[in-house]
């Protein structure tokens, strides 16, 4: 059954993502970035906080930056992603090499595939490419989102025959997928009928609907009943 995933911000918002009926909790920093890495005092309080009530992964941002930082552990996620932005070459050995050092450091962890949807402009490999390596390394779980958080969605830069193509192939092999991608009700309910995993949102549960504003408790529950009463027909 598809759930909702939320990107928090702080402990305080992971606490409403709860209460409102999110699936997962994913830690992130908005002002950073589409996977802008949170501080690690963040990640660590978030995880305090949801205490294994639910999943929680990791953004810890643009796979080209986190490469040149180090002394950076894997946080005490089961997830953990990069975008791919600024790696149109070589970006599977980059991205093989940081999967190893999470399978090293933190075994239960899973790192994720992000495949950005405006790839173009991302200067980031297509999502078949993406939906490639996913699925010969068996990643965790397969990611599309968008690089660029400027008022368009994913479905602005996908077709649904192109998303529900790469979902199908990563189901060939058991491969979790998420869509994301500035994501409203009217999105939500186009995707639904692809029975992704997770659907992701940030913005669409913030207070106007503004990704850096705070999670709204209330949004979390619309939209999280949105998806139990579409996933149950």
């Amino acid at each position: 059954m598809t759930q909702l995933l939320v990107s928090v911000r702080s402990a305080r918002e992971a606490e409403a993502a709860l209460r409102g009926g999110a699936g997962l909790i994913d830690v992130k920093e908005p002002a950073h970035g589409s996977l802008g890495r949170a501080s690690d005092e963040v990640i660590a309080d978030v995880v305090r906080v949801v205490a294994g009530r639910r999943p929680i992964s990791a953004a810890l941002g643009e796979l080209s930056d986190a490469m040149n930082v180090s002394g950076r552990g894997t946080p005490p996620a089961q997830y953990v992603k990069w975008g791919l932005s600024g790696c149109s070459n070589s970006w599977q050995r980059m991205l093989h090499e940081a999967i190893e050092r999470v399978a090293e450091r933190q075994p239960s962890c899973r790192a994720v595939a992000v495949a950005y949807a405006d790839w173009r402009r991302a200067d980031a490999p297509k999502p078949e490419e993406v939906c490639s390596f996913a699925v010969e390394y068996t990643a965790g779980a397969f990611l599309i989102d968008t690089w660029q958080k400027d008022g368009s969605t994913l479905l602005d830069w996908l077709s649904l025959q192109e998303i529900e193509h790469l979902q199908e192939r990563c189901r060939t092999v058991g491969l979790p997928v998420a869509v994301a991608g500035s994501l409203g009700p009217a999105e939500i309910r186009t995707v639904l009928p692809l029975h992704p995993d997770w659907i992701a949102v940030r913005g669409a549960v913030c207070q106007e609907r503004q990704r850096s504003a705070a999670v709204d408790e209330e949004k979390v529950l619309q939209l999280a009943t949105l998806i139990e009463s579409a996933s149950c027909r």
